[in-house]
C-alpha cells in the first residue's frame, strides 16, 4: 500500500519570540514493513534545521530559529510503501536491548486496578502471543477512545480509572500491562491511513509494541482493537510518549501560544483530511 502523509503544525504568538527551538519526531525510517520514497520537512521561515538520532534510534530534527517571531509554521510531506506484516517489527533499527522497556515510567506506572486487570485479561491463554491479543482485545472493549485529543499526559492508572483515553492513554495502559507480566513494551508514535475497515484512523496514532522470545517485536493497536497493518506508518519508538512525542519545544520570550495542527493521511489516490 502507498499512503501519502501531509501534517501541518502552526504557532502563533500573541507577543513575538526572541528565539525558539523544535525538537521534531516525524521521519519515518525504513524496515521490512514499510520503505520511504519521500519525505520532507519545511518551516516556513529562516533557522536552522539539523538532522540527528536518538538513544533509540529514532532520526529526530532540531529547528532553531532567532529574531522577532510571531508565528511558525512547519510542514511535513512524504510518501510511505508499506507491506502487512500482521504487525511484525522486523529490519528496524534497534539501538538497544528488549530488556530496557521492561521499566516503569511516570506514565506507564501501575496501581492495584492494572496489575489485577493485566492477570484476568490474559490468564485463558497460554502463551504470550496470545496473551498479548487478549490483553488487546479487552482494553478495547473496556476503554473508550476519545477522539477529540485534547487530553494527554495523565498516565496509564488515571486512564483506566477514568475507562477512556486518546490512543496515547491506551498504549500507555497496555504497555503497563505488558510489563506487569514481565514482557518487554515500548511505545510507537506514528500515522494510520483513512480506512473503513478501522474505528480509529484518523491519521496522527500511537500504539505499543511487545518483545516476545519467539518473534521479536510485535505491534498491538488497542484504539482500534488489532495489530498494526499495512495502513499504519510507524515513526518513533520509546518507554513513553515523552520519548516519542512528535513536538516538543522551548521558547524564550512571546506570550499567547496558539496551536493548529491538521493531518492528513491517506491511500495514494483516495481523498481523506483529518485535523
Amino acid at each position: 500500500m502507498r499512503i501519502k502523509i501531509s501534517h501541518s503544525i502552526t504557532y502563533a504568538y500573541d507577543e513575538p519570540v526572541r528565539q525558539l527551538t523544535q525538537i521534531l519526531r516525524l521521519t519515518p525510517r525504513d524496515h521490512d514493513g514499510q520503505h520511504v520514497m519521500s519525505w520532507r520537512i519545511e518551516p516556513n521561515i529562516d533557522g536552522r534545521l539539523r538532522a540527528g538520532q536518538d538513544p533509540y534510534g529514532n532520526i529526530v530534527h532540531t529547528f532553531s530559529a532567532d529574531g522577532s517571531i510571531s508565528g511558525l509554521s512547519i510542514r511535513v510531506d512524504g510518501v510511505v510503501e508499506t507491506i502487512d506484516l500482521a504487525g511484525a517489527v522486523r529490519g528496524a533499527l534497534e539501538r538497544v536491548p528488549p530488556d530496557v522497556f521492561r521499566r516503569d515510567t511516570l506514565l506507564t506506572t501501575p496501581d492495584e486496578a492494572l496489575r489485577d486487570f493485566a492477570v484476568k485479561a490474559t490468564q485463558a491463554d497460554g502463551a504470550p502471543l496470545a496473551k498479548m491479543h487478549a490483553l488487546t482485545e479487552a482494553l478495547h472493549d473496556e476503554m473508550s477512545c476519545d477522539r477529540s485529543g485534547k487530553r494527554t499526559g495523565i498516565g496509564a492508572a488515571a486512564a483506566f480509572t477514568a475507562r477512556e483515553g486518546i490512543p496515547q492513554d491506551l498504549a500507555h495502559v497496555f504497555m503497563t500491562c505488558a510489563r506487569q507480566l514481565g514482557l518487554p513494551a515500548r511505545y510507537v508514535s506514528g500515522y494510520v491511513a483513512a480506512s473503513d475497515a478501522l474505528p480509529l484512523a484518523e491519521g496522527a496514532h500511537a500504539w505499543a509494541e511487545v518483545h516476545l522470545d519467539d518473534y521479536g517485536w510485535i505491534g498491538f493497536d488497542c484504539a482500534n482493537g488489532q495489530c498494526p497493518t499495512d495502513t499504519h506508518v510507524r515513526i518513533a519508538a520509546g518507554l513513553d510518549f515523552a520519548d516519542a512525542a512528535p513536538v516538543r519545544g522551548a521558547r524564550k520570550g512571546g506570550s499567547g501560544e496558539n496551536l493548529a495542527v491538521s493531518v492528513t493521511a491517506r491511500v495514494a489516490g483516495s481523498q481523506q483530511t483529518n485535523q
